[in-house]
């Protein structure tokens, strides 16, 4: 992540929760709760991070050196009820400098069963509904649907005569194009391409080779989209919590 941290983007926080965990909330809300995460640089700190996410949010007690303890490790008990969806988190180690597609590839046993899968960044908030983006993907046949989003240009737009003189003056106007807004749903055959050699980009391999072949669709989402790759975008994504999260679902 750009910026002055040392923390796994993906654990960055927006409202006091890494922004993965809204991005994972936003498919539970969708009754999607089983989930992959594909490991790869600073993979240790995902792993802590589930590995002690009821400890660190619940009450517990633990019970320590207890005669009856036959377990020779300590004994926790958390208390009060879970307000959370029952999640499956599935951490699976990639390679350090595995690319996105190759990735999934390694995945796949996880997704043993599975007829079609959806894929995510991880970094990208939406309040896109995938209930929809899976309708649309069902209807239309083809082996992949790629949400698409139109993004605002980051600088005022003057439109000028041959006077030089101002005529109109647009701050940030949205940009005419569509681009890919991360939430991508696949049929189980499209693994055939993820594992087309241990280098395989998402986009430049298999988006591209989908959309040659004509099996490529996109799913418009017109409402809230908003990526996290600077900590610029971090202050506005916690701004906006602050103001009600137009991404929260939930």
């Amino acid at each position: 992540m750009r910026g002055n941290t040392l923390t796994k983007k993906e654990l960055v926080e927006v409202g006091g929760r890494p922004i993965i965990w809204h991005v994972m909330r936003l498919f539970s809300a969708h009754s999607h709760n089983r989930f992959v995460l594909t490991l790869g640089f600073q993979a240790q700190q995902l792993r802590r991070y589930f590995l002690e996410y009821e400890a660190m949010r619940r009450d517990f007690t633990v019970r320590l050196a207890e005669p009856d303890n036959h377990r020779n490790h300590p004994h926790i008990e958390f208390h009060g009820a879970v307000d959370h969806p029952p999640w499956q988190v599935t951490l699976a180690e990639t390679g350090l400098n595995t690319e996105k597609g190759s990735r999934i590839a390694r995945v796949g046993q996880y997704l043993a069963g599975d007829e079609r899968f959806f894929v995510s960044y991880g970094d990208d908030v939406s309040d896109v509904d995938l209930t929809a983006l899976e309708q649309f993907h069902r209807t239309h046949g083809k082996l992949a649907t790629v949400t698409s989003v139109q993004i605002d240009f980051s600088y005022g737009i003057l439109e000028i005569d041959g006077a030089d003189q101002v005529v109109a003056y647009q701050q940030y106007p949205k940009l005419p194009y569509w681009i890919n807004g991360g939430f991508m749903l696949f049929e189980r055959p499209v693994l055939d391409l993820f594992a087309d050699g241990d280098d395989v980009k998402l986009e430049t391999d298999v988006l591209t080779r989908l959309a040659e072949q004509g099996e490529l669709m996109c799913y418009r989402h017109t409402g809230f989209w908003q990526s996290m790759n600077t900590m610029k975008d971090n202050i506005l994504l916690e701004e906006m919590w602050q103001q009600g999260a137009p991404w929260k679902v939930w």
